[in-house]
């Protein structure tokens, strides 16, 4: 199964039960299609960057919420279905990380320091290599 992301942008409510709900009804929709969710995560509540419109409301103000899982496809045709009945939901995105666990496990460098070192050392390497490659003459 591949594993998405999925950006979710809420309407803003006084209290966080209906945002709560949502969040709940979208992971048990993944789990019961046989997917798994590996972590939900929340940005807060911002000001939207323009007015937004949504089932016939202005939205100026949302809740934003991130939520990674592996599901199938057609389980995420389902979960966007419902996604966009919902009138809670103002807008959402799904990006898709990769096919296998070991597209998304890829060994990079975290820093920019960390970067250079890597480059210079494969440097080294290289160049070591040429220089044991030479035969004395």
């Amino acid at each position: 199964m591949p594993l998405y992301q999925m950006l979710c942008i809420t309407a803003h409510y006084s209290e966080y039960k209906p945002i709560k709900d949502l969040v709940r009804q979208t992971a048990m929709h993944v789990m019961n299609n046989g997917g798994v969710v590996r972590k939900i995560g929340s940005w807060g509540t911002q000001t939207l960057p323009q007015r937004m419109r949504r089932h016939q409301q202005y939205h100026h103000i949302g809740d934003y919420w991130t939520m990674d899982f592996d599901a199938s496809p057609r389980s995420l045709r389902e979960l966007n279905t419902i996604l966009g009945k919902d009138r809670r939901v103002v807008r959402w995105t799904t990006l898709k990380q990769g096919e296998k666990v070991e597209d998304v496990l890829t060994t990079r460098p975290k820093t920019k320091l960390e970067s250079v070192q890597h480059a210079s050392i494969l440097k080294k390497d290289s160049n070591a290599d040429r220089s044991t490659s030479k035969a004395p003459r």
